[in-house]
């Protein structure tokens, strides 16, 4: 069982760190049709330069470590009890270790436990069969696109594209819908399960299993093969793009499964899965528990050029770039316009959900008048000097602060904050009337930004946990995207707008 558990943690280890190779594939196939000098090249530049990081560094690829689940193949007779006791080490361990970020947290108090486990997590299923060797695999899912994930009840109307009836053109425009839906939010360029029938918990869970296939298999069901190919050109029609910035690159893979359902009810489920695709196996002796073999990790392996963003960066010449440091005055805010490139020096602080729900209420811990927000949380090591460093800091989905942005920022004086996904209308308004501005860093791009940052000043609300915490970073060459300006300028309304039109175009039946 040991030998199992040290397995085990290899497996946690290599799919936080390491792509597996048909996403490097599908990744390197969607930057070379891209076109060069746009915002979204450049975003894949950032991303495929964050990959070759977390290779050399052994660090996560992103900072959020989402949901660990298992899905292990066992022998007759093995014993399950002790298998969990082992994986459950396994990922304390690598948590303790830097390679996760600690992210179970209690339903209702929001107590973070620490090590990545508690009720329901991780989530590991078990199966039988009749080899003798066992079978595990892992994926990594983060929060940001678990949240794009849709479930939909067929018949239905769907906006943009009318009624979605019981048979497979409904299908088809709900798979359309949830990739539309999605936008940036979900780091896009991202990969797609889709589970059809069953009920409403099969349904999902069959959807989500679908994440385990290669991106590069071929459906053995004819009809879904064909549904698969549809869905990978016209989702890539809708001008989406990486991080939902436009461009030709919204869909790296689907994978559709069905089941049977009941007469009463037709679900079609989809879960959505971000760039940063974090999926690998092994198997495993099952008398010693030692690796055997490593899956997806077949055919040709992609290795990334790490001078691909300034290479992309110098062609991106139509950008005004500025340089900011804190205090900013409402005069440099005022003077940003979408598609400007920001560099910043200096203070930055994180804040995401208990942050802003903790300051709609209370004071800042520390003056934020003319500060920056970063909505992000890292992973953070303490050393034996008890120095806090940083190991991932990629940013996080932005919409969820959508009910506090404005108010907090009006509050304290808060002039930028910086996230993924954009923000809503809410936000946009009170940029114009406060003067502030939001910038669009790349999400999932954990390494390429915890390397701007140089030093942690300090932390307080440590209590919330160590994602939730504010920290207090000093950076370096921190790039991001101006998306959101104070002249009531939107990049994300703005695809939003034009990816409806091109998918209300697709309304008429196919299947």
């Amino acid at each position: 069982m040991e030998k199992f558990k040290e397995s085990i943690y290899k497996l946690v280890v290599e799919t936080s760190t390491n792509l597996p190779n048909d996403v490097r594939r599908a990744i390197q196939a969607a930057k070379q049709k891209e076109n060069a000098g746009t915002t979204a090249a450049l975003s894949l530049a950032t991303i495929t330069k964050n990959i070759s990081m977390a290779d050399e560094n052994v660090s996560p690829i992103c900072q959020d470590t989402g949901m660990p689940t298992f899905k292990i193949k066992v022998p007759v007779g093995a014993n399950q009890i002790e298998m969990k006791k082992a994986i459950y080490e396994a990922l304390a361990d690598a948590t303790k270790d830097g390679k996760l970020r600690p992210n179970s947290v209690d339903s209702i108090t929001g107590e973070n436990s620490g090590n990545n486990l508690g009720p329901g997590t991780p989530i590991i299923y078990f199966e039988q069969w009749e080899k003798d060797d066992i079978e595990a695999r892992l994926v990594l899912k983060g929060g940001g696109c678990e949240n794009k994930n849709m479930q939909y009840s067929l018949p239905a109307e769907l906006d943009g594209l009318g009624k979605a009836g019981r048979d497979l053109d409904g299908i088809r425009k709900c798979i359309l819908h949830s990739v539309y839906q999605a936008q940036g939010q979900g780091c896009s360029a991202g990969f797609i399960g889709v589970g059809i029938g069953g009920d409403r918990i099969s349904s999902a869970s069959l959807a989500k299993e679908q994440l385990f296939r290669s991106s590069e298999d071929v459906n053995p069901d004819e009809t879904l093969r064909k549904l698969e190919d549809y869905v990978m050109e016209h989702a890539n029609n809708l001008g989406i793009g990486t991080m939902g910035f436009g461009g030709e690159a919204t869909l790296l893979g689907c994978k559709v499964g069905k089941m049977n359902r009941l007469p009463a009810s037709f679900f079609v489920s989809v879960a959505y899965n971000c760039w940063a695709f974090r999926r690998l196996g092994v198997t495993l002796d099952a008398t010693t528990g030692e690796i055997k073999e490593w899956q997806y990790k077949d055919g040709e392996e992609i290795k990334f050029i790490e001078d691909e963003v300034a290479a992309a960066t110098e062609e991106k010449k139509t950008s005004h770039e500025v340089v900011l440091e804190a205090p900013i005055t409402e005069e440099q805010i005022r003077e940003l316009r979408v598609g400007d490139v920001v560099i910043i020096n200096g203070a930055l602080h994180t804040g995401r959900d208990a942050i802003h729900h903790h300051l709609m209420d209370h004071d800042a811990p520390i003056d934020l008048n003319g500060q920056i927000i970063y909505h992000c949380g890292p992973v953070m090591l303490k050393d034996e000097a008890g120095e806090w460093h940083v190991k991932a800091a990629g940013p996080t989905t932005s919409i969820r602060e959508e009910p506090y942005q404005g108010d907090v920022m009006k509050k304290f004086g808060i002039r930028a904050v910086i996230g993924k996904g954009g923000m809503g209308p809410k936000t946009l308004k009170a940029l114009g009337e406060h003067g502030g501005v939001y910038l669009n860093a790349i999400g999932g791009a954990a390494q390429y930004y915890a390397d701007c940052i140089k030093k942690v000043e300090g932390v307080d609300l440590l209590e919330f946990g160590v994602p939730e915490a504010m920290w207090h970073l000093q950076v370096e060459g921190f790039a991001a995207i101006v998306t959101m300006d104070s002249h009531g300028n939107s990049l994300h309304a703005e695809v939003d707008k034009s990816s409806f039109e091109k998918l209300s175009e697709l309304k008429e039946k196919v299947f």
